[in-house]
């Protein structure tokens, strides 16, 4: 750290300094007055020790102009008064210590600069791991697929990363990925240095989510011996995701649209209004609208929260995303637990691709995992794509065809199967020249495959 020493007292000024010095604070620069620190005053100076009684300028005044310049240079004033209202004043102008000039000057100095050290130390760990997660949840990044449907999604995706102050609204079934997608729009937006805050309607009972949600004042309940934050005031400026919202009973929705209309909200027990600044992000797995108009959701609620919808696509629709995913999570699992590249054979692909994954991208993961355990060897082959459910999609849909494509693959399917166009034709409610020309097409391309060979 350096350390900057503002005292006119020639003693005191180098008591400070050896103090300083002999216990590891290398940088050091010592003043006798507040124009010597002024006019050299950088912006890399973390801590300052300051003397109230200058010739040149009063300490008070000689402090908000240090805050003014640099807010996160801390300062411990050291005064020869033993005034506690003043201490107090300075405390809460901003000043991190007072210190009275006594026999325990040294101890006391010491101590408070072990304490800032120690709080720089963790604020730097804090800026380390604000870096990490937003490498985890870079956009593109933290969520893989190529398909359609999740095209679609991040497109939506990035219009929520520019417009930070536009509510969202994530739909879509269980283990598609919602706090996911809430996550990676949080970190990537311009609110990302703040909080992102998570409450699940479902997981807390009616009593218990009015306070979860606004937070207690000191005495509002017998038991309320401390004023706490709510899930609210805990966002600050970031992101509250409220997960299953239409979860809310009749009374909770109510009370959460005035805040959405108001923007402001009282504590349980206060009378202080508390601003709302916090993006709200809702997600539910039912169809919202439907829930509007069989009257279990406020219509007024649903439109301020409705925001901008994102619909987070079941992994049934998302085609080859099976495969891409399961290699990420093969890949993640392998390197987590210290064992050897696994890959997936074509048989398990082709198994994988089958399956209706019912629990999503959440399913697709826990299969992969354990398959992985199962294959004891550098490929998991299809014996061990273990699903807990039978349901699996008509190979007829493996591939994304185009609807001529797949007209095409059922005309033939069901001839190979009758071997007489006249019953074909009936069952499928088809002219006989459609499948002549089908035919005819399919001929052309055989003979012109066999030239070519």
């Amino acid at each position: 750290m350096r350390i900057d020493i503002i005292e006119d007292d020639p003693f005191f000024n180098r008591i400070i300094e050896q103090v300083v010095k002999q216990n590891g604070y290398h940088e050091v620069k010592v003043h006798f007055n507040g124009e010597s620190f002024l006019n050299e005053q950088p912006s890399s100076v973390e801590v300052v020790t300051l003397d109230l009684g200058l010739p040149d300028i009063s300490g008070t005044e000689l402090m908000e102009k240090i805050k003014s310049n640099n807010p996160e240079t801390e300062i411990i004033v050291i005064s020869g008064q033993d005034n506690l209202p003043l201490a107090v004043q300075l405390l809460k102008q901003g000043a991190y210590d007072y210190i009275t000039k006594d026999e325990n000057i040294k101890d006391r100095l010491l101590h408070t600069l072990k304490k800032i050290e120690h709080h720089n130390s963790l604020k730097q760990e804090l800026a380390q791991l604000k870096n990490e997660v937003s490498d985890r949840y870079e956009f593109r990044q933290s969520i893989i697929g190529n398909s359609y449907a999740i095209k679609n999604t991040f497109t939506l995706i990035e219009k929520a990363i520019k417009v930070p102050n536009i509510n969202i609204s994530l739909h879509g079934e269980t283990g598609t990925g919602k706090e996911l997608t809430a996550k990676t729009i949080h970190y990537n937006s311009s609110r990302k240095n703040n909080p992102f805050v998570t409450l699940n309607v479902s997981s807390h009972m009616k009593d218990q989510l009015r306070t979860v949600l606004f937070g207690v004042e000191k005495g509002a309940f017998t038991d309320a011996l401390m004023t706490t934050k709510g899930k609210i005031e805990e966002a600050g400026d970031g992101t509250l995701f409220i997960d299953e919202i239409t979860d809310l009973d009749t009374e909770m929705q109510l009370l959460f649209l005035n805040i959405l209309q108001e923007k402001k909200f009282t504590r349980i027990g206060g009378t202080e209004e508390i601003p709302v600044k916090c993006r709200f992000i809702s997600a539910t797995s039912s169809d919202l609208l439907q829930e509007v108009s069989e009257k279990r959701f406020r219509e007024d609620l649903y439109y301020h929260l409705i925001g901008l919808p994102i619909a987070t696509p079941p992994l049934r629709e998302r085609g080859k995303d099976i495969i891409l995913l399961a290699d990420y999570f093969l890949d993640k699992f392998c390197r987590e637990n210290n064992m050897a590249p696994i890959t997936l054979t074509p048989g398990a692909k082709k198994k994988l691709l089958m399956h209706n994954f019912p629990g999503n991208v959440r399913e697709l993961k826990s299969i992969t995992e354990l398959a992985a355990v199962l294959s004891n060897n550098e490929s998991i082959r299809e014996e061990h794509i273990v699903f807990s459910t039978s349901e699996s999609t008509p190979e007829l849909l493996h591939e994304e065809l185009t609807l001529k494509e797949y007209n095409e693959r059922i005309i033939m399917h069901f001839l190979n199967k009758y071997n007489n166009v006249m019953v074909v034709a009936d069952k499928l409610k088809i002219g006989k020249s459609t499948i002549y020309n089908l035919l005819k097409q399919h001929s052309a391309t055989s003979l012109k495959n066999d030239k070519s060979i």
